[in-house]
């Protein structure tokens, strides 16, 4: 049974500028959806379609394939899900004579999921063979039987026409459920879409889950990054700051009498502090020149604000390190509650 795990991750997002590469828990939010696909043993191939050389550079560097880039026609505000896995399917059909039996539709902008989550899913569409697919649901918060539609002329009616009389008057618990889908996870079987040019088929099966994080807004990144990171944030932690570049402007010659505070990330570090986790400043300052700085970036902290436990020159050990390697900035809200 060939199952093609099927990544679109397109560069042109409006609402988080590049979000499927934004760092999420120490990494890009395209590379949780990399690794899930990796880690689900029934899945065949991880392949991500993208427009992008350096969506393509990263998704490879985290183990995907990327075996062509996606038309510029494909890959706009409208282009849907169908038009993605149609180009995709024929490519790899007409390109290596590979024609996969079920999809699973991963969407980057969902790092959370759990892979058991994925393979249940496999498992319940290949033990039904009247499923054309299985769509992750959950629960919707409201009904559709309380919904309207509103006329021109300020008439309402009922959004939903139900076999309960006025329903809308009715109270909730009496009305049945209804479910969201959530964007986690699809999986299908491949001649749905080469077939009936569709996502989902006729007959669906909704596996119920109980979070809707899907990533569309600045808001639903710190959400994201947040539940990413797990319980990462329960217990105090090291965290060390590079001070050049993060904490104080970058100075010409050198001159480090001239550096400014960077205000938005001494804030971070002060509300780190404040929560309980050990704060440790270094700095390079000298290690080049010989000039001893120590004196001279100790009155800056202490000038500037920055709560910290410690002040050293050059890199000591640490649980995280804030700089261009492991977390963002943004990352560090989830440790402080």
């Amino acid at each position: 049974m060939e199952i093609l795990a099927l990544i679109p991750a397109r560069s042109g997002s409006k609402s988080v500028p590049d979000k499927n590469v934004r760092t999420v828990a120490g990494k890009p939010m395209l590379a949780h959806s990399i690794e899930q696909a990796l880690a689900c043993e029934p899945i065949s191939r991880c392949v991500v379609s993208t427009d992008s050389e350096h969506y393509a550079a990263v998704a490879r560097e985290y183990g995907a394939e990327v075996p062509f880039l996606r038309p510029e026609e494909l890959s706009g505000d409208l282009s849907t899900d169908l038009e993605t896995f149609a180009h995709a399917l024929a490519w790899l059909k007409d390109h290596e004579g590979y024609e996969p039996e079920v999809c699973v539709h991963l969407r980057p902008t969902y790092p959370t999921r759990e892979v058991s989550d994925i393979c249940a899913m496999i498992e319940i569409l290949l033990n039904d063979s009247e499923l054309d697919s299985v769509r992750s649901i959950v629960p919707s918060p409201e009904t559709p039987y309380k919904m309207w539609r509103r006329e021109e002329d300020g008439i309402i009616t009922p959004a939903a026409e139900p076999d309960i009389h006025e329903a809308f008057n009715m109270p909730r618990q009496m009305l049945p459920q209804f479910f969201l889908q959530n964007a986690c996870i699809d999986v299908l079987r491949a001649r749905v879409i080469t077939e009936q040019g569709s996502m989902t088929g006729r007959r669906i099966h909704g596996y119920i889950m109980e979070t809707c994080e899907d990533v569309d807004t600045p808001a639903d990144m710190a959400s994201a990054r947040k539940a990413a990171r797990g319980t990462l944030g329960s217990e105090p932690k090291t965290f060390v700051f590079d001070i050049d570049g993060c904490i104080a402007t970058i100075t010409k010659d050198l001159d480090y009498t001239l550096a400014e505070p960077i205000h938005s990330t001494i804030r971070h570090i002060n509300t780190l502090y404040e929560a309980g986790h050990h704060i440790v400043l270094f700095t390079a300052r000298g290690s080049l020149s010989g000039i001893d700085w120590q004196s001279v970036t100790a009155d800056q902290m202490k000038k500037w604000g920055v709560k910290h436990h410690e002040l050293r020159l050059g890199k000591p050990a640490a649980d995280y390190y804030i700089d261009d390697k492991m977390l963002a900035l943004e990352d560090l809200d989830g440790f402080v509650g």
